[in-house]
């Protein structure tokens, strides 16, 4: 019998396991991950060139610390933000999940805070982009405004696609020395009985004969984003309430650097929100990528989604970033995981399995585009393994406008962002629109069963997931303390 189960060794479980530890060094710990040891987790891609959709898992969102250890680990230092300046509005609600309905802004910076450094004492870096220009920042959120778009700023700290492999290996290195770590291990079930969660049924990721109960006081589902559609599953079989969240559809974005030379320099990263004519749906750029590289991820074994990264010692000529678009559905539809899958696979088939790419030119004619056409485009794609072809056919009417509309209006304030020779890549998708309904104790309406971080809604990247997982250390603490009392 464990005092804590934790399910999914991404960002936010490793952060339970690690304040936990901090708390309390009596507790029986167990950490679950369906994929490998971060010593453990490569890529293929780096030797064979192309995506080779490794199975069971993708080596890029399963394993320790998740799609974290391959991203480009930028830190979002929302606690530096002053009250009602731009990067209040991610910790309002307007994103980073629903991690607001709980917490005040002034509570939820003090927990980013401490997460912030815990991410130093493991070796993030210290430095800060974004925090010396501004009177340029200024001017831009001021020309912004003019093409009707908000420009939310805060600093980052970026750590590097290779760096931040190297600070998860010290922070699994810290926890093996204190909980038990099960790798390549995958829960197919939770163990529900009259309203109280007791354990988990888990099976080796690589051998389906070797199952085991596990039993557990607090157990806590951390399932990320590779996890959400089980976890919409396991909500529906066994009663969890959830509910639906917005899902977003979208692009990767790749232009020159020399187009981007300002706001890579002032900060880093530039986060654009905007509601463009005619749906007036929210429309947002995400996870900006300078002298980066695009990059692929696999989902349940099959879904192939575009994503990006940043080198701290690797660069290219060109920066990459997200244009996604919300889309909620209620009634009488209500499962935008399904129309988000949908959408992915429709095309990934057009694309024989990998990526779409695309010249923003060609859409813009109506046309799609050719392999050599793409050999002779200015802008030259850092992913060299997707199709050539025509992304409209599967992303939808409503979404392409919203994108280039969003496009349109970026170009006004930073000139060059619409030229034709520009690409784009799809689908990229980001599932978390499961919203399991939770207390102010992260607790479900099941007792003793949790939910946290990206794959249950809480929180969306890499800094609020990981403030979820303190937190509910801290939560679970003080549970503990009360049942010794």
């Amino acid at each position: 019998m464990y005092d804590v189960i934790i399910v999914g060794a991404g960002p936010s479980g490793v952060m339970t396991a690690y304040e936990l530890i901090q708390k309390r060094r009596d507790l029986k710990i167990l950490l679950i991950e369906q994929g490998h040891s971060i010593k453990k987790r490569f890529c293929p891609r780096e030797k064979m060139g192309k995506c080779i959709n490794c199975k069971p898992v993708c080596n890029i969102t399963a394993g320790f610390s998740g799609a974290g250890a391959f991203s480009d680990g930028k830190l979002n230092s929302y606690h530096l933000s002053n009250t009602g300046v731009p990067g209040d509005i991610y910790l309002g609600g307007n994103d980073g999940g629903y991690y607001r309905k709980y917490y005040d802004i002034e509570s939820i910076k003090d927990v980013i805070k401490y997460t912030d450094e815990v991410y130093l004492k493991f070796g993030a870096e210290p430095k800060l982009e974004g925090t010396e220009y501004q009177k340029e920042i200024s001017e831009l959120q001021d020309k912004a405004v003019e093409a009707d778009l908000s420009l939310v700023t805060f600093p980052i700290r970026h750590i590097g696609t290779e760096k931040t492999h190297e600070l998860f290996t010290r922070i699994e290195d810290y926890l093996l020395e204190h909980i038990e770590i099960k790798f390549d291990t995958e829960v197919t079930d939770v163990e529900i009985k009259e309203g109280i969660c007791s354990g988990i049924s888990v099976v080796n990721t690589y051998d389906k004969t070797k199952t085991e109960q596990i039993y557990g006081k607090h157990i806590v589902l951390a399932v990320g984003r590779e996890g959400a559609h089980w976890l919409f599953g396991v909500c529906q079989n066994k009663g969890i309430n959830s509910s639906s969240g917005p899902i977003d559809i979208g692009i990767r974005y790749e232009l020159p650097d020399s187009v981007m030379k300002d706001v890579n320099k002032y900060l880093y990263e530039a986060k654009f929100i905007g509601r463009v004519a005619p749906f007036k749906d929210k429309v947002r750029t995400f996870c900006q990528n300078p002298s980066g590289f695009v990059s692929t991820e696999v989902y349940d074994n099959k879904i192939v989604l575009a994503n990006g990264h940043s080198y701290k010692n690797k660069k290219s000529e060109n920066t990459n970033l997200a244009i996604l678009v919300s889309h909620n559905f209620k009634t009488p539809f209500d499962r935008p995981l399904d129309y988000g899958r949908n959408v992915a696979e429709n095309l990934n088939q057009l694309g024989n399995g990998k990526l779409v790419v695309q010249r923003l030119g060609d859409l813009l004619n109506g046309k799609r585009t050719w392999d050599h056409e793409l050999k002779n485009n200015s802008v030259v794609p850092t992913l060299t393994d997707a199709t050539a072809g025509d992304i409209s056919f599967a992303l939808g009417y409503r979404t392409m406008t919203d994108i280039i509309n969003t496009i349109k209006a970026i170009d006004k304030v930073i000139p060059g962002f619409a030229n034709p020779d520009n690409l784009m890549y799809g689908p990229e998708i980001k599932f978390y629109s499961n919203v399991v309904e939770i207390n102010h104790d992260f607790e479900t309406n099941v007792k003793n069963l949790y939910c946290i971080g990206d794959g249950g809604g809480l929180t969306t990247g890499l800094i609020m997931a990981s403030a979820s997982g303190i937190q509910m250390g801290r939560i679970i603490d003080s549970k503990i303390k009360g049942e010794l009392c």
